[in-house]
């Protein structure tokens, strides 16, 4: 074979494997948009957090373009077919036509991390710079605040070193309270301050005043009770993390670390009259602010089952008993909107 045939042969096949090279690209990108097996359909439209309606908002999960996406469907029919936005968030959540956006993208020298409020067209309201990794985030009921948290250092709750910042904002007056660990603290009875105070997984009463949270120090866990007026926070109990308040007020959802300086949670319930809490029929660890859905039932992101990089919404009684059942596949961050 001459030299100029070799060449020629040579040429064919480098476009040949390159033509292959491309249409696996393209295949797999119109596969990683597609639903799974078996899965949910989803169409692009438009999400609204408009008062009202009875849906289920959250953010998909998984691979692809949809991926961290806020979608919505119809909260009868759950997993069923999905709108999904243009507005993609790291964690989300929403109340009352508004929303907070955490987002995470990447930057020339380091992320850049916001969290946007938006309206319930999803239209950016403002923006603020986070200190680090999004990690919660709320919009009270009447969704005049909003609340987020980020890592600043260490990479997960169940990590041995971490530091998080959380923040509170008034969406009315865009007063910005940046850093929880300002407000005064009472500790059985007396003030407290220490170096290595945390807070994280705030959740909001109706009353625009009220909060709980969790606060760290001296390697222990407490919900606290704070107040944004006064700028305060008071201990009641210890071992609880990422607290929901349920509708009614009466009760704490969270998740309750099961063996010390493990990362394994089991999720729990507290009566707030009498500060007793039963776990709940969810036996697999919860890393996660779970969300109620009704007075009756939580929800809550638990990974994918042999799918890295995915979460699925997992429903269960409030009271205990009954099972664990899927709700939403593919999805994160849920907020009910009603």
């Amino acid at each position: 074979m001459t030299r100029s045939r070799r060449l020629l042969v040579l040429l064919v096949a480098v476009l040949l494997l390159g033509g292959v090279a491309a249409a696996w690209v393209l295949y797999a990108a119109d596969r990683a948009d597609r639903p799974g097996a078996g899965g949910p359909a989803a169409a692009a439209g438009a999400v609204a957090l408009t008062p009202g309606q009875d849906a289920l908002a959250f953010l998909g999960s998984g691979q692809g373009p949809r991926r961290g996406a806020v979608a919505s469907v119809p909260a009868a029919g759950p997993d069923g077919p999905r709108t999904v936005s243009d507005l993609t968030c790291q964690r989300f959540h929403a109340a009352a036509g508004t929303g907070v956006c955490l987002r995470s993208t990447p930057g020339a020298l380091a992320q850049d991390n916001k969290a946007l409020i938006v309206d319930a067209e999803l239209r950016t309201v403002r923006s603020f710079p986070l200190a680090g990794t999004p990690s919660r985030a709320r919009v009270s009921p009447s969704g005049r605040f909003a609340a987020w948290t980020v890592f600043v250092s260490g990479e997960s709750y169940g990590a041995a070193f971490f530091s998080t910042r959380t923040a509170v904002l008034d969406t009315r007056t865009w007063k910005l309270e940046a850093n929880l660990e300002e407000f005064a603290i009472t500790m059985d009875g007396r003030d407290y301050r220490a170096q290595d105070v945390n807070f994280w997984g705030v959740t909001f009463a109706k009353d625009d005043d009220t909060f709980y949270a969790t606060l760290s120090t001296d390697g222990r866990t407490h919900l606290v009770k704070g107040s944004v007026s006064r700028r305060s926070v008071t201990t009641l109990v210890q071992n609880v993390e990422c607290p929901s308040l349920s509708p009614d007020e009466t009760r704490i959802a969270y998740k309750k670390r099961v063996r010390p300086g493990a990362a394994l949670w089991r999720e729990h319930v507290m009566d707030l009259s009498t500060l007793r809490d039963h776990p709940l029929a969810e036996k697999h660890s919860v890393d996660d602010q779970a969300l109620w859905l009704d007075d009756r039932t939580l929800a809550y992101a638990l990974p994918t089952e042999g799918a890295a990089d995915s979460t699925d919404l997992w429903t269960v009684p409030a009271d205990g008993g009954g099972s664990p059942r899927l709700l939403t596949p593919g999805a994160s961050s849920p907020a009910r909107l009603r």
